[in-house]
């Protein structure tokens, strides 16, 4: 026995934005079933009702109400599960007798609602290159895709993930050049989660990715237009979530995370050396302080004489051991960037600045730290913020305490301890199955052309090894260096 349509509306009418209408056209009466606050009342009024005052119009049956109605997607079903999943998303279900398990679903939710119209990279901004980026609307975020690889081989797989939520998940890949594994792996776990609600890419990241333990994004998540094309092109796959404006994209490396698109808009050159200098600020930024503890307390001889007596005099009137000392400045730091980040933006401009000033200039009077540890803490703190993506900044400032810790107990030894723990977690991770600090281990010399500098294009004309793309070619070097050739010789 099928299950009762006209029960189960009857259940959810008890919500106050749930509306049961009937109107009756030319001695026909048709019933209506809708959430007021999903569906477009404009298209609603326009579209659906002008429509049924067509004179001579004769319905007899559900397949004359559907011809009628100039709007496409309409279905005929008589599924209790379809017609509840459609209601909640916008839909307005027609019958002609109420007491039928069968009527029609037609779709006019109204998509733009809540959703922002402007599109910029707030997060990831550079001053070259195109600012577009994705909104918390998955239909734009596809649109935007789709008309950025002009392809027929790029393609859109949709799930549904969320027990109660019910986030519409699409997974992009181009097909003949992605690595049918990857996509395998994607769609598999997330076909097998078993989660309530989900939010954001954020949320299905951590419950997708290979290691949860790991303080190392194992996905790359952007919100710029221009790093997930250049991703899908490398043969990776995107996962896109309704609701959220940023995108993931596996497997990747952990020198994606140091990448800029930027650098692809600056020669060849000028991209190298300030990839570079972002490498030298993230080494800066992990082992400055630790150093600094570690010197200071068992290393002091490897002080030049010069320099030393700088430092002494700096921490003449400190009461408190190095590592203490460096505690304090590094969790005033994450204080102040904490409070800054989740105040106004005009606020926590001024508290960054006055705080900082004001913060750094009394804790030196005060005899709490040195202008030394002050000048270190706050360079370290700067380099920290020169990786593009936000999610492996977190994990530098992190990485910085552990070290602390074992500078103070060992010296350069316990750093060299901590290192070396840190590269055997980074042997072991992978990302959608794939290793995770490519082209290191596995060695890929083929891949060093555009990990720590970013070689001329003529380097470059083969994709990625890390994705284990189907195809590695991306354009005809010899084509392009023929242009240049004949431009020569006229």
């Amino acid at each position: 026995m099928l299950p009762n349509i006209h029960k189960s509306l009857k259940e959810i009418s008890k919500s106050d934005d749930f509306l049961q209408t009937t109107i009756n056209i030319k001695d026909n009466l048709i019933h209506f079933s809708y959430y007021k606050t999903l569906i477009n009342h404009e298209q609603f009024h326009h579209d659906l009702l002008s429509f049924f005052q067509i004179p001579n119009y004769e319905i007899k049956n559900l397949d004359d109400l559907k011809a009628l109605i100039p709007i496409d997607g309409i279905k005929v079903t008589s599924n209790l599960e379809e017609i509840l999943q459609s209601l909640v998303r916008g839909s307005i279900f027609l019958q002609l007798d109420p007491h039928l398990n069968e009527g029609l679903i037609v779709g006019i939710a109204d998509l733009k609602l809540g959703h922002r119209d402007h599109n910029d990279t707030e997060n990831e901004y550079s001053v070259l290159g195109p600012k577009v980026g994705f909104v918390e609307n998955i239909d734009t975020n596809l649109n935007l895709l789709r008309r950025g690889l002009v392809t027929e081989k790029l393609k859109f797989e949709e799930l549904i993930v969320g027990s109660m939520s019910k986030t519409r998940v699409v997974i992009a890949y181009l097909e003949g050049i992605t690595n049918p594994q990857h996509v395998n792996t994607a769609r598999q776990r997330l076909m097998d989660l078993d989660f309530d609600v989900v939010f954001e890419t954020s949320l299905l990241e951590q419950l997708i990715t290979d290691n949860s333990n790991s303080p190392f994004p194992l996905f790359l998540s952007s919100e710029r237009l221009d790093r997930i094309m250049y991703a899908v092109l490398n043969g990776e796959v995107a996962i896109i979530c309704d609701g959220s404006p940023s995108i993931i994209t596996g497997p990747t490396s952990l020198f994606s995370f140091i990448i800029s698109p930027e650098d692809y808009y600056l020669p060849w050159i000028m991209g190298s050396f300030f990839r570079l200098i972002r490498y030298f600020g993230i080494t800066f930024s992990i082992l400055a302080t630790s150093f600094y503890v570690a010197i200071l307390t068992f290393h002091y001889t490897v002080i030049p004489r010069d320099l030393l007596g700088p430092i002494i005099e700096s921490r003449a009137n400190v009461p408190f051991p190095p590592v203490l000392e460096v505690l304090f400045l590094e969790i005033t730091i994450e204080l102040l960037r904490e409070a800054g980040s989740r105040l106004p933006t005009k606020v926590s401009q001024t508290l960054g600045i006055v705080g900082g000033i004001i913060l750094g200039q009394a804790a030196v009077q005060a005899g709490l730290t040195s202008n030394i540890l002050l000048i270190i803490v706050s360079l370290s703190a700067l380099a920290s913020f020169t990786t593009p993506i936000f999610k492996i900044s977190n994990t530098i400032r992190f990485l910085r305490f552990p070290l602390i810790i074992l500078a103070s107990f060992c010296g350069g030894l316990g750093i060299m301890i901590g290192l070396m723990f840190i590269l055997g977690h980074l042997l072991r991770l992978k990302s959608l199955g794939a290793p995770y600090i490519v082209p290191l281990f596995p060695f890929r010399h083929n891949s060093f052309s555009d990990s720590f500098i970013r070689s001329s294009f003529t380097l470059t004309s083969r994709r990625f090894l890390t994705p284990r793309p189907l195809s590695t070619k991306r354009y005809s070097v010899q084509k392009n260096k023929d242009i240049g050739d004949d431009y020569n010789n006229e």
